[in-house]
């Protein structure tokens, strides 16, 4: 890859990050956080966005940028106060930010009415607060009638001395920390807004170099000393250069037209420092910084003075954890290396079978080792896994644009509220998220909660809350989206479903399926398609790209109190634990967190009622029995529950089946193979997965079966009533 476009990349990437974390700043402090941490974190986000903005060239970004760095420079020095109506501009800006980094990203043009809109809304609160808004121009005072008036200063001040000024004359001294380039600052950057300041001369210390196998690549080895000349004292205008790196490197500033008559330089006798290219090649960040000592140096090497004073350092540098060391690695060869690990897994299965087969003693040796090979197989598995794993916060962050557009759009008051934004996910799942949530959210703002007078005449406060939370359960990842809003309108939905042709007129529905026809295929409750929604296209997407990714969507809803949506996702697409079975002449595997119990059926247990249906009396509960050989066209008839081992099975839901098996084998982690992108979706089957000797088996949809005996369920739900 070209150098360039390598950093380039680089650049980009810092940039998804930085606005990350700008975006949640701003949202705490539209929450009221009034830290002024969390404002000075938002204030360098986007000064680290505009750095390397500048360096690349994208004017139009860093002109934004720069509108944007000063109001928040404004906010920082309490002169703009941190109201909701300055947050919510704030984040408005950052989108149209985002945007740009986006153009800039992809070579695309943005919207410049957009840019324009955001930008005057900065203007105008720079204004208000009395900053510079970087809107006057020469035009701006053609109107003012002004003659210039010659006035003698020898009647004020006396004789005058018309000599030049003396020049100040200033020593810096700055040793950067590693953390100061973890942080993605640069010191050539530095040392370039140094000298725009005025007449400078740079020496480069390369004296605390290691040799190449001591090297620490994220390590900090040189260290400047500068010269600096101005006309004017600009000691503020030097410690503002590095305002955002102070707590981040080692710092002396020396005016020497403040030191005695012996200065510095004259009272200790050092070597001189030539400036010369570095004799290895270290890290980027220190490889940069000395190409512009090259540049700045003088012919004649030059003395490198000492400062007098200690280095400022900062009592929080001193207590602040270092920052966690990351490296950035292509996502093809940790796809490689996941694909590896699962082949191992499938191989040591393979090792077990044979050895099983070999009818050796669970003492021997062999055996011991087997079992240790077992362990260290599922520790390197959830190593390799919990690199892929995500927060979903990024994604969370993501949807906050979202509620704002959508809300803008259809002039709502909306309030997204998050929780759980730590919870961590495969990281293909967290991408595959960000379509259903999206429509799911716009959705929710759209269709779900109530305009302010509808809500206000209701008794509900006008700004609707929009809640999104994810959490841990039973082995999988459960994301809701739930809305305070006026709920599903059954009658409605019933009534369009009809129009639709999608059910007949006379069909008799549960509560809960008529909700879940808002998925069907065409369904729209719009009559007039919008930029939102309305052309019958969203919930169904939704419900197709959950289940792709192994997942259930329920729905929960409560008229005029608001609904929730519910996602059930698998941590992984790769690996589970299940529970390897055996149904006729076939193997099957159930996941293992979705078995709460095993038993065996007694006679007097079993129940028939209905026209073939079976229960099940658990701990005084009747409990759908399902023969999944049947079910599954495995064999043509049911079999005498007696002669079966029962497994007790719970969905995301809470729903309860027995599932009828033949045999179990035992429990084993096996590789999922997806098996709707291979061959085609079966009925009550999740994936696939190869066994130890070779085998195909296939993994059992729990949640599809149990969704499937519904109308048993509450026919069961009854006779549990009546044995209670």
């Amino acid at each position: 890859m070209d150098p360039m476009a390598a950093i380039r990349q680089t650049f980009f990437q810092e940039c998804d990050e930085q606005l990350a974390d700008l975006e949640s700043g701003l949202i705490k402090i539209d929450e009221g956080d009034r830290d002024p941490e969390t404002v000075n974190a938002v204030f360098r986000a986007v000064h680290s966005i505009k750095g390397g903005a500048s360096a690349f060239g994208f004017d139009d970004l860093v002109e934004f940028v720069h509108v944007f760095e000063t109001t928040l420079d404004l906010l920082r020095s309490n002169r703009i106060e941190a109201t909701q109506q300055v947050a919510a501009c704030f984040l408005r800006s950052s989108d149209v930010l985002a945007d740009l980094v986006s153009g800039a990203r992809e070579g695309s043009a943005v919207n410049p009415d957009k840019v324009a809109e955001a930008k005057g809304e900065l203007q105008s609160l720079c204004e208000a607060a009395g900053g510079e808004s970087d809107a006057a121009s020469d035009a701006d005072f053609a109107d003012l009638d002004f003659e210039p008036v010659a006035i003698s200063l020898d009647t004020i001040f006396g004789d005058f001395d018309e000599s030049e000024p003396e020049p100040h004359r200033y020593v810096v001294s700055f040793r950067p920390r590693p953390a100061l380039y973890a942080k993605g600052n640069e010191a050539f950057l530095l040392l370039r807004a140094l000298g725009e300041l005025g007449s400078f001369r740079v020496a480069c210390n390369t004296a605390d170099t290691p040799f190449l196998d001591e090297l620490d690549p994220e390590g900090a080895y040189f260290s400047w000393t500068v010269h600096l000349e101005t006309k004017d004292d600009a000691r503020a205008d030097i410690q503002a250069v590095f305002e955002f790196v102070e707590f981040d490197c080692d710092l002396s500033i020396e005016d020497e037209n403040d030191a005695p008559q012996a200065s510095v330089i004259e009272d200790v006798e050092e070597p001189a420092v030539f400036v010369e290219e570095p004799k290895l090649t270290v890290t980027t960040h220190d490889a940069q910084a000395a190409a512009i000592v090259r540049e700045a140096a003088p012919q004649q090497p030059q003395p490198q003075a000492q400062p007098s004073a200690e280095p400022r350092k900062s009592e929080a540098s001193s207590s602040s954890p270092a920052p966690q060391p990351t490296i950035r690695v292509d996502l093809e060869r940790v796809d490689r290396l996941i694909n590896l690990v699962g082949e191992l897994v499938i191989n040591q299965a393979v090792l077990s079978q044979r050895v099983s087969e070999a009818g050796l003693s669970r003492a021997s040796s062999v055996m011991i080792a087997l079992d240790e090979l077992e362990q260290l197989t599922r520790d390197i598995q959830d190593s390799v896994m919990a690199i892929r794993a995500q927060p979903v916060k990024p994604i969370f962050q993501r949807m906050s644009r979202v509620v704002r557009e959508v809300a803008a759009i259809t002039k709502k008051s909306v309030r997204l509220v998050t929780e759980g934004e730590s919870t961590e996910v495969d990281k293909t799942v967290v991408e595959r998220l960000t379509d259903p949530l999206t429509h799911m959210i716009r959705n929710a703002v759209d269709h779900g909660i109530e305009s302010a007078e509808q809500r206000l005449s209701v008794g509900k406060p006008e700004e609707g809350t929009l809640k999104l939370s994810a959490m841990h359960r039973s082995g999988r990842v459960v994301i809701e989206v739930s809305d305070d809003g006026a709920g599903i309108n059954r009658q409605r939905v019933r009534q369009i479903a009809v129009s639709k042709n999608l059910i007949a007129p006379d069909a008799l529905l549960s509560d809960e399926e008529i909700d879940n026809l808002i998925f069907a295929p065409g369904f729209s409750t719009t009559e007039t398609a919008s930029a939102i929604s309305g052309r019958g296209v969203g919930m169904d997407v939704v419900k197709r790209a959950v289940q792709a990714l192994g997942g259930r969507i329920s729905i929960a809803s409560r008229p005029g109190l608001g609904s929730t949506f519910s996602l059930s996702l698998p941590l992984t697409l790769a690996v589970l634990d299940g529970m390897v079975v055996t149904i006729g002449e076939q193997t099957f595997v159930v996941p293992l967190t979705a078995i709460v119990e095993t038993m065996q059926p007694k006679k007097e247990s079993v129940h028939l009622i209905g026209s073939g249906t079976r229960l099940i009396r658990s701990r005084d509960a009747f409990i759908p029995l399902v023969d999944v050989g049947a079910v599954l066209h495995n064999r043509p008839s049911l079999v005498d529950p007696t002669t079966q081992v029962a497994l007790l099975a719970e969905s995301e839901s809470g729903g309860r089946c027995a599932l009828l098996v033949d045999e179990i084998q035992g429990q084993r982690q096996v590789v999922i193979k997806s098996l709707e992108a291979n061959y085609g979706r079966v009925f009550g089957i999740a994936a696939g997965t190869i066994l130890g000797d070779g085998r195909v088996a296939l993994i059992i949809d729990v949640d599809g079966i149990i969704n499937s005996l519904r109308a048993d369920s509450d026919a069961a739900e009854g006779l549990n009533l009546a044995a209670e």
